[in-house]
C-alpha cells in the first residue's frame, strides 16, 4: 500500500522529466529543477504516511497472546505462534509492534521473578535520592546470608533485561530456553542463594524539553500595533511549520534524552557495583557465575578491577558463548591462569555437547554447547553447567587442586 502511494506521487514527475529531456536546451533548467525536487523527497518519510499509527497494546491480552502450560507464546484465538509480518510491506511498523510486545515480555518476566521464583527486587544505587535515575536487580531471600553457595546470573547485551537470555527465544520458542528461570529454580532447589544482574538498565529516557525563545526585551519601544502585527506573523509562521512537519512526518516519535544511572552507566560498571555492594558482602564461601555473551566480558572486566577479591570469593565461572577477549581487555597473566583453572566457556558449535573446541586465546577451556545458535548456548549447556559447579565445589571442599581442569573433554591449555 505504501509502495503504491509513493509510486503514484513520483510517477508523474518521472514522466515529466522524460518529456523534458527530449526537448531543447531551454528545457534543461526545468530538468534541473525537477531533479532538485526529487532529491528533496525523503522516500522513507513518504512511506510513513501510509503507515498505521504506532499505537500498540500494553498487555499480552491486548495483543491477543498468552503463554500456554509449556511456556510457549500462542495466539489466544488461533493457538498459532507469534507472527512478525502482521502487515505485509510494512517492515518498520511490524518491527515497532515486535518491540512493543518485547517491552511487555520484559515486564512479564519481572513478574515471574518475583511471584514464581520468590525473588526480591532491589533498587540501585542503594543510596539513590528520590529524584535521581535508578535501576534494580533481583535477589533471593538468602542471597546475602547463605553461608555455602551463591549463584550470580549475567545476561548479554541488547534489549534483554534481568531474568532473560534472549527475547527472541521467549517469543518464538519458550520461557525455559529464553529466560534464566530454570537456572534460578534449580539453583534454589540445590541450596544456592541467587542474584540476578540487570546490566543493560543503564539509563532512563525522558522527553527532551522544548526550548522556548523569549521575546527580545529591546522591542518595548515599538508601537503596540507593530508588535501585534509581528506576533501575528510569527504565529502564522509557526502554524504553517507545524502543519508541514505533521505532513512530512506523521509518525514522528518523541525526541528523547538519556539520563544515566549513577555508577551503573554500563554493563561493566553495573557488574562492579553489584560486586562491591552485594556479592562481596555476602556470607557465601562459594560464589558461582553464569555469564552469557557480553556478560562474560563484564565478568572479565570485574576480575581485572577486583582481582584479589574475585579469586578469594569465586569458586567457578560458567561462560556461554562469551565475547570477552583477554588481550583486548588487557587481562594480566595471573588472571588468565586463574581463568584456565576455574572457568569454562560453552560456545556455539555443531559438535556434541561438552566436546572440546580449540581456542586461539590462552584463557579458559572452550567446549561445545551442543548448538550452533548463539542465543541457545545457555539453555543447551544447562545440565553441564550445574555438573561443572558441583565438581568445582567438591574439589574445593576436599582441598584438592581443581579437578575440573582434568576432565577428559577439556583442552590442555598449558601446552598452548
Amino acid at each position: 500500500m505504501s509502495i503504491s502511494l509513493s509510486f503514484l506521487i513520483l510517477y508523474p514527475i518521472w514522466i515529466n522529466m522524460a518529456q523534458i529531456q527530449q526537448g531543447g536546451p531551454d528545457e534543461k533548467e526545468k530538468t534541473t529543477a525537477l531533479k532538485d525536487l526529487l532529491s528533496r523527497i525523503d522516500l522513507d518519510e513518504l512511506m510513513k504516511k501510509d503507515e498505521p499509527p504506532l499505537d500498540f497494546p500494553d498487555t499480552l491480552e491486548g495483543f491477543e497472546y498468552a503463554f500456554n502450560e509449556k511456556g510457549q507464546l500462542r495466539h489466544i484465538k488461533t493457538g498459532e505462534p507469534f507472527v512478525f509480518n502482521y502487515r505485509e510491506d510494512l517492515h518498520r511498523w511490524n518491527q515497532k509492534r515486535y518491540e512493543a510486545l518485547g517491552e511487555i515480555i520484559t515486564k512479564y518476566v519481572y513478574e515471574l521473578l518475583e511471584k514464581d521464583c520468590n525473588l526480591k527486587k532491589i533498587s540501585i544505587p542503594i543510596d539513590a535520592t528520590e529524584s535521581e535515575p535508578k535501576s534494580f536487580i533481583f535477589m533471593s531471600e538468602d542471597a546475602l546470608t547463605n553461608p555455602q553457595k551463591l549463584m550470580v546470573l549475567i545476561h548479554g547485551s541488547g534489549v534483554v533485561r534481568a531474568g532473560q537470555w534472549a527475547r527472541r527465544l521467549i517469543i518464538n520458542e519458550d520461557l525455559d530456553s529464553g529466560t534464566q528461570i530454570p537456572f534460578i529454580k534449580r539453583a534454589m532447589d540445590e541450596g544456592y542463594g541467587v542474584i540476578v544482574l540487570n546490566p543493560n538498565e543503564n539509563y532512563i529516557e525522558v522527553e527532551k524539553p522544548k526550548i522556548h525563545v523569549q521575546p527580545s526585551s529591546d522591542c518595548s519601544d515599538e508601537p503596540a500595533e507593530k508588535r501585534e502585527r509581528k506576533d501575528k506573523v510569527s504565529k502564522e509562521t509557526k502554524k504553517r511549520r507545524d502543519f508541514y512537519e505533521k505532513y512530512r512526518n506523521p509518525q514522528r516519535e518523541k525526541e528523547m534524552m538519556q539520563l544515566y544511572i549513577r555508577e551503573n552507566g554500563s554493563p561493566e560498571e553495573h557488574a562492579v557495583y553489584v560486586w562491591d555492594h552485594f556479592i562481596a558482602q555476602s556470607a557465601a564461601e562459594n560464589v558461582f557465575f553464569v555469564a552469557h555473551s557480553y556478560g562474560g566480558l563484564a565478568f572479565v572486566e570485574l576480575m581485572i578491577q577486583r582481582e584479589a577479591d574475585v579469586k578469594n570469593k569465586v569458586t567457578a565461572v560458567a561462560l556461554t558463548d562469551s565475547v570477552h577477549n583477554v588481550w583486548h581487555q588487557e587481562a594480566g597473566k595471573t588472571i588468565r591462569e586463574w581463568m584456565r583453572e576455574n572457568c569454562c566457556n560453552w560456545v556455539s558449535s555443531s559438535e556434541p555437547l561438552d566436546t572440546s573446541v580449540e581456542s586461539m586465546l590462552p584463557d579458559c577451556p572452550r567446549v561445545s554447547a551442543g548448538t550452533d545458535r548463539h542465543e541457545l548456548t545457555s539453555w543447551k549447556s544447562f545440565q553441564s553447567i550445574f555438573k561443572f559447579f558441583a565438581e568445582a565445589s567438591e574439589a574445593k571442599t576436599n582441598s584438592l587442586k581443581p579437578a575440573l581442569t582434568r576432565r577428559s573433554h577439556r583442552l590442555k591449555h598449558e601446552e598452548l
